[in-house]
Protein backbone atom coordinates (compact mmCIF):
# COMPACT_ATOMS: atom_id res chain seq x y z
CA UNK A 1 0.00 0.00 0.00
CA UNK A 2 2.80 2.38 0.79
CA UNK A 3 6.55 2.32 -0.48
CA UNK A 4 8.94 4.95 -0.38
CA UNK A 5 12.51 5.24 -1.56
CA UNK A 6 15.19 8.01 -0.35
CA UNK A 7 12.11 10.57 0.27
CA UNK A 8 12.79 13.72 1.36
CA UNK A 9 11.34 17.59 1.54
CA UNK A 10 13.57 20.71 2.07
CA UNK A 11 11.87 23.76 3.00
CA UNK A 12 13.23 27.23 3.22
CA UNK A 13 14.91 26.06 6.91
CA UNK A 14 16.60 23.41 5.28
CA UNK A 15 15.89 19.23 5.37
CA UNK A 16 12.01 18.95 7.32
CA UNK A 17 13.08 15.22 6.90
CA UNK A 18 15.20 13.15 4.28
CA UNK A 19 16.19 8.82 3.44
CA UNK A 20 12.71 7.90 4.17
CA UNK A 21 12.02 4.51 3.14
CA UNK A 22 9.12 2.54 4.38
CA UNK A 23 8.00 -0.72 2.71
CA UNK A 24 3.94 -1.59 4.52
CA UNK A 25 1.50 -3.63 2.58
CA UNK A 26 -2.59 -2.60 2.96
CA UNK A 27 -4.02 -2.88 6.49
CA UNK A 28 -0.40 -1.81 7.88
CA UNK A 29 0.09 0.06 11.22
CA UNK A 30 2.86 2.34 10.23
CA UNK A 31 4.20 4.33 13.45
CA UNK A 32 6.14 7.65 12.84
CA UNK A 33 8.42 7.94 15.62
CA UNK A 34 10.36 11.09 17.06
CA UNK A 35 10.52 14.14 19.08
CA UNK A 36 8.22 17.08 18.50
CA UNK A 37 9.97 19.04 15.52
CA UNK A 38 11.78 16.14 14.07
CA UNK A 39 9.39 16.46 10.75
CA UNK A 40 6.79 13.97 11.46
CA UNK A 41 4.21 15.79 10.78
CA UNK A 42 5.46 17.10 7.69
CA UNK A 43 6.16 12.83 6.75
CA UNK A 44 2.35 12.29 7.81
CA UNK A 45 1.40 15.14 5.32
CA UNK A 46 3.83 14.48 2.25
CA UNK A 47 2.24 10.64 2.52
CA UNK A 48 -1.31 11.25 2.49
CA UNK A 49 -1.03 13.90 -0.62
CA UNK A 50 -0.99 17.27 1.45
CA UNK A 51 2.42 18.32 0.78
CA UNK A 52 5.12 18.13 -2.15
CA UNK A 53 8.43 16.05 -1.42
CA UNK A 54 11.44 17.39 -3.17
CA UNK A 55 13.84 14.62 -3.44
CA UNK A 56 13.18 10.47 -3.83
CA UNK A 57 9.61 9.04 -4.63
CA UNK A 58 6.50 7.28 -3.17
CA UNK A 59 3.79 5.20 -4.02
CA UNK A 60 0.30 4.86 -2.07
CA UNK A 61 -2.11 2.25 -3.54
CA UNK A 62 0.01 2.03 -6.99
CA UNK A 63 -0.44 6.47 -6.94
CA UNK A 64 3.36 7.92 -7.95
CA UNK A 65 3.89 10.68 -4.98
CA UNK A 66 4.60 13.58 -5.86
CA UNK A 67 3.05 13.57 -9.43
CA UNK A 68 -0.24 12.25 -8.23
CA UNK A 69 -0.87 14.24 -4.92
CA UNK A 70 -4.80 14.62 -5.94
CA UNK A 71 -5.14 11.37 -6.62
CA UNK A 72 -3.74 10.47 -2.99
CA UNK A 73 -5.67 12.23 -1.19
CA UNK A 74 -8.58 11.42 -2.72
CA UNK A 75 -7.79 8.10 -0.93
CA UNK A 76 -6.84 8.95 1.91
CA UNK A 77 -8.32 10.63 5.37
CA UNK A 78 -6.53 13.23 7.93
CA UNK A 79 -7.61 12.21 11.79
CA UNK A 80 -6.39 15.33 14.13
CA UNK A 81 -3.73 17.04 12.64
CA UNK A 82 -3.46 20.54 14.54
CA UNK A 83 -3.01 23.48 12.14
CA UNK A 84 -4.73 21.63 9.65
CA UNK A 85 -8.09 20.08 10.25
CA UNK A 86 -9.02 20.59 14.53
CA UNK A 87 -11.78 20.27 16.01
CA UNK A 88 -13.90 23.23 16.21
CA UNK A 89 -14.53 23.64 20.33
CA UNK A 90 -17.47 25.39 19.62
CA UNK A 91 -19.40 22.78 17.74
CA UNK A 92 -21.21 19.80 19.41
CA UNK A 93 -20.38 16.41 18.03
CA UNK A 94 -23.06 16.23 16.64
CA UNK A 95 -22.92 18.83 14.38
CA UNK A 96 -19.35 17.87 13.39
CA UNK A 97 -20.46 14.35 11.97
CA UNK A 98 -23.08 16.31 9.99
CA UNK A 99 -21.05 18.72 8.40
CA UNK A 100 -18.70 16.05 7.67
CA UNK A 101 -21.02 13.74 6.04
CA UNK A 102 -22.58 16.59 4.08
CA UNK A 103 -19.03 17.30 2.40
CA UNK A 104 -18.23 14.22 1.70
CA UNK A 105 -21.79 13.67 0.10
CA UNK A 106 -21.67 16.77 -2.15
CA UNK A 107 -18.34 16.78 -2.47
CA UNK A 108 -16.94 13.04 -3.20
CA UNK A 109 -20.64 11.35 -4.47
CA UNK A 110 -21.48 10.72 -7.94
CA UNK A 111 -24.05 12.94 -9.84
CA UNK A 112 -26.32 10.23 -9.79
CA UNK A 113 -26.10 9.86 -5.81
CA UNK A 114 -27.11 13.33 -5.77
CA UNK A 115 -30.07 13.23 -7.50
CA UNK A 116 -31.34 10.75 -5.42
CA UNK A 117 -34.19 11.46 -3.09
CA UNK A 118 -33.52 13.02 0.11
CA UNK A 119 -34.58 10.34 2.55
CA UNK A 120 -32.18 8.13 0.26
CA UNK A 121 -29.24 10.41 0.87
CA UNK A 122 -30.24 10.95 4.64
CA UNK A 123 -30.25 7.49 5.12
CA UNK A 124 -26.79 6.99 3.50
CA UNK A 125 -25.48 10.08 5.59
CA UNK A 126 -26.57 8.59 8.81
CA UNK A 127 -25.50 4.90 7.86
CA UNK A 128 -21.85 6.10 7.12
CA UNK A 129 -21.73 8.28 10.35
CA UNK A 130 -23.23 5.10 12.44
CA UNK A 131 -20.57 2.65 11.11
CA UNK A 132 -17.62 5.11 11.55
CA UNK A 133 -18.63 6.09 15.13
CA UNK A 134 -18.87 2.35 16.24
CA UNK A 135 -15.22 1.57 14.31
CA UNK A 136 -13.64 4.07 16.46
CA UNK A 137 -15.34 3.64 19.07
CA UNK A 138 -17.41 6.39 20.58
CA UNK A 139 -20.35 5.82 22.13
CA UNK A 140 -22.41 8.90 21.75
CA UNK A 141 -24.79 7.80 24.93
CA UNK A 142 -21.84 7.94 27.52
CA UNK A 143 -20.85 11.31 26.66
CA UNK A 144 -22.05 14.18 29.45
CA UNK A 145 -24.77 15.44 26.71
CA UNK A 146 -24.77 12.74 23.98
CA UNK A 147 -24.38 14.02 20.50
CA UNK A 148 -24.97 17.72 21.97
CA UNK A 149 -21.82 17.29 24.00
CA UNK A 150 -19.43 20.51 22.98
CA UNK A 151 -16.32 19.46 21.52
CA UNK A 152 -14.65 21.65 24.39
CA UNK A 153 -15.95 18.76 27.14
CA UNK A 154 -14.83 16.19 25.22
CA UNK A 155 -11.73 13.95 27.26
CA UNK A 156 -8.45 13.64 24.91
CA UNK A 157 -9.37 10.23 24.06
CA UNK A 158 -12.29 10.78 23.37
CA UNK A 159 -11.78 13.75 21.24
CA UNK A 160 -9.18 11.45 19.07
CA UNK A 161 -11.92 8.75 18.68
CA UNK A 162 -14.48 11.43 17.40
CA UNK A 163 -11.72 12.52 14.93
CA UNK A 164 -10.87 9.02 13.52
CA UNK A 165 -14.55 8.89 12.95
CA UNK A 166 -14.74 11.67 10.83
CA UNK A 167 -12.20 10.85 8.89
CA UNK A 168 -13.38 7.03 8.47
CA UNK A 169 -16.93 8.69 6.99
CA UNK A 170 -14.91 9.16 3.87
CA UNK A 171 -14.19 5.53 3.84
CA UNK A 172 -10.42 5.94 3.53
CA UNK A 173 -7.65 3.33 2.23
CA UNK A 174 -5.23 5.71 4.43
CA UNK A 175 -6.16 6.87 7.37
CA UNK A 176 -3.12 9.58 8.98
CA UNK A 177 -3.05 10.31 12.42
CA UNK A 178 -1.18 13.10 14.38
CA UNK A 179 0.32 13.20 17.70
CA UNK A 180 -1.23 9.77 18.50
CA UNK A 181 -0.55 9.41 22.09
CA UNK A 182 -0.18 13.26 23.02
CA UNK A 183 -1.57 14.09 26.58
CA UNK A 184 -2.08 10.54 27.04
CA UNK A 185 -2.13 8.40 30.56
CA UNK A 186 -0.75 4.87 29.79
CA UNK A 187 -3.94 3.40 29.90
CA UNK A 188 -5.40 5.72 27.02
CA UNK A 189 -2.32 5.41 25.11
CA UNK A 190 -2.66 1.66 25.19
CA UNK A 191 -6.54 2.02 23.84
CA UNK A 192 -5.77 4.31 21.18
CA UNK A 193 -3.17 1.77 19.81
CA UNK A 194 -5.75 -0.94 20.21
CA UNK A 195 -8.38 1.56 18.62
CA UNK A 196 -5.87 2.14 15.47
CA UNK A 197 -5.14 -1.81 15.79
CA UNK A 198 -8.34 -2.54 15.06
CA UNK A 199 -8.46 -0.44 11.69
CA UNK A 200 -5.90 -1.55 10.45
CA UNK A 201 -7.29 -5.36 10.86
CA UNK A 202 -10.10 -4.57 8.83
CA UNK A 203 -7.78 -3.65 5.81
CA UNK A 204 -7.31 0.29 6.30
CA UNK A 205 -3.76 1.43 6.55
CA UNK A 206 -3.26 3.29 9.44
CA UNK A 207 -0.04 6.12 9.67
CA UNK A 208 0.24 7.65 13.15
CA UNK A 209 2.73 10.15 14.77
CA UNK A 210 3.97 9.47 18.07
CA UNK A 211 6.86 9.99 20.77
CA UNK A 212 7.22 6.14 20.70
CA UNK A 213 5.56 3.47 18.66
CA UNK A 214 3.82 0.62 20.07
CA UNK A 215 5.55 -3.06 19.52
CA UNK A 216 4.98 -4.59 16.32
CA UNK A 217 3.80 -1.54 14.67
CA UNK A 218 6.59 -0.70 10.81
CA UNK A 219 8.25 2.25 12.87
CA UNK A 220 9.63 4.66 10.87
CA UNK A 221 11.57 7.51 13.22
CA UNK A 222 12.14 11.25 12.13
CA UNK A 223 15.34 12.80 13.75
CA UNK A 224 18.63 13.69 12.99
CA UNK A 225 20.37 12.02 9.71
CA UNK A 226 18.52 9.83 7.31
CA UNK A 227 15.07 8.40 8.73
CA UNK A 228 15.17 4.66 9.48
CA UNK A 229 12.63 2.09 9.40
CA UNK A 230 13.22 -0.51 11.38
CA UNK A 231 10.91 -3.83 11.71
CA UNK A 232 8.92 -3.66 8.11
CA UNK A 233 9.70 -7.16 6.96
CA UNK A 234 8.81 -8.81 10.00
CA UNK A 235 5.56 -6.20 10.52
CA UNK A 236 4.21 -7.65 6.81
CA UNK A 237 5.08 -10.96 7.66
CA UNK A 238 3.46 -10.85 11.13
CA UNK A 239 -0.08 -9.05 9.28
CA UNK A 240 0.33 -11.80 5.61
CA UNK A 241 -1.05 -8.21 3.76
CA UNK A 242 2.65 -7.22 2.04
Amino acid sequence: MITAENLGLKGPRGWAFRGVRIAAGAGALVAIEGPSGSGRTCLLLALTGRMRTTEGHAEVAGLHLPRQLTAVRRISALGPVPGVNELDPALTVDEHLRERALLQRRFAGSLRALLRPRAERAAESRARIDSALEAAGLDLAALPKAARTSVRDLERLEALRLSVALALIERPQVLAVDDTDLKLSDAERTEAWKLLRSLSDTGITVVAVCSQAPEGAITVRTGAGPTEEKGAADALAETGRA
